[in-house]
């Protein structure tokens, strides 16, 4: 029975990386919907329009506020995810020549998991420090280009978005979700909180939004629905149910995404070496997701891996679990049971 389990879970599995997936895919579009549709030179307005009317949009459809300790923790993922990181993450783009902001981006995964070994108490491994290395040298094959001298501002910005975001990933999987409230919810919360933070940094730094064509309004809509509350939903949704490191390495997929419609669409040509490096991060990101399968040893779950007396409907009786049987664990704060799996092989 549970080996007949093991494809359905593991399509599941799938199914469920490459929805995620079409988070980073999605964002690898901005770059060129920003400079083709929209008007320059307006950072925070775009971060603005992302964030705040779609964050309302989504509270206006959920109907539901957090409650709480989701007041500040909302709060706190919303300035990491959104009202930090749109801001840095324009800014660095404006700042430094050819790609160099997604050349930072790309040590996400490095940043993923040194911090979930702070917060998550995820040890390293040998794997993962390879692959988030390997990961990093690809897309810097793709996006490096020899122009110009680098700006300290917008490499200290690159480097703030990236560690944002990074942080927002973890903590988003440290804390889970509230008990009946959905990752749509999560997601117009964080939004909202963080784009309310932009809004009086928008106004004070670049003053009112200018006169908007059709063209800049359809690339806001794009940006501010497609790109910003589907994606955003895909992602959180993903980070619930996906390691966090697992999901940080689907990050290379944006700046591999903006690499292919510059050559697609901008007739932007690329070179052998940025075919390696493209070659190279999407391995890196296939590497990512990943998971050694565990021995027989350790798919076994020891006599005392459950209180004595706990009634589960549909458990074994007391005694050891059967093959690939994950163990009940701690539940995580503010969220459903956590899931203790076997130890990685190393």
């Amino acid at each position: 029975m549970a080996a007949d389990r093991r494809p359905a879970a593991a399509t599941a599995s799938l199914s469920l990386t490459v929805l995620t997936a079409l988070a980073p895919v999605s964002w690898g579009t901005t770059y060129a919907v920003t400079t083709e549709f929209l008007p320059p030179g307006r950072p925070l307005l775009t971060a603005l329009i992302r964030a705040l009317p779609t964050g309302l949009l989504l509270l206006a459809l959920v109907r539901v506020l957090p409650r709480g300790a989701w007041w500040w923790r909302s709060a706190v993922l919303g300035t990491l995810n959104i009202g930090a990181f749109f801001p840095l993450l324009f800014l660095s783009a404006y700042r430094l020549p050819g790609g160099m902001a997604a050349v930072v981006g790309s040590a996400g995964p490095l940043f993923v998991v040194g911090l979930s070994a702070l917060l998550l108490g995820q040890r390293p491994t040998a794997r993962a420090l390879v692959t988030g290395a390997m990961a990093a040298l690809g897309v810097s094959l793709v996006v490096v280009r020899a122009a110009g001298a680098l700006d300290a501002v917008g490499v200290l910005a690159a480097l703030g978005a990236t560690a944002s975001m990074s942080t927002g990933t973890v903590l988003a999987k440290r804390w889970g979700r509230p008990a009946g409230v959905g990752p749509l919810a999560l997601t117009g919360w964080q939004l909202t909180s963080g784009g309310l933070l932009i809004a009086p940094l928008a106004l004070l730094a670049e003053g009112p939004p200018p006169a908007l064509d059709a063209r800049a309004v359809g690339g806001y809509l794009y940006l501010a629905l497609g790109n910003t509350a589907l994606a955003y939903w895909l992602w959180f949704r993903g980070i619930g149910r996906l390691g966090a490191a697992q999901v940080t390495f689907l990050g290379p997929l944006s700046p591999l995404t903006a690499a292919v419609i510059g050559w697609a669409a901008l007739g932007q040509a690329l070179s052998p070496v940025q075919l390696l490096g493209m070659v190279l991060a999407f391995g890196a990101t296939v590497a990512g997701q990943l998971t050694p399968r565990p021995s027989p040893v350790e798919r076994t779950v020891p006599d005392d891996a459950s209180p004595a007396g706990s009634a589960v409907p549909g458990a074994r009786p007391a005694g050891r679990a059967a093959p690939g049987t994950p163990a009940a664990g701690p539940a995580v704060p503010g969220g459903a049971p956590a899931v203790v799996r076997p130890p990685r092989a190393p």
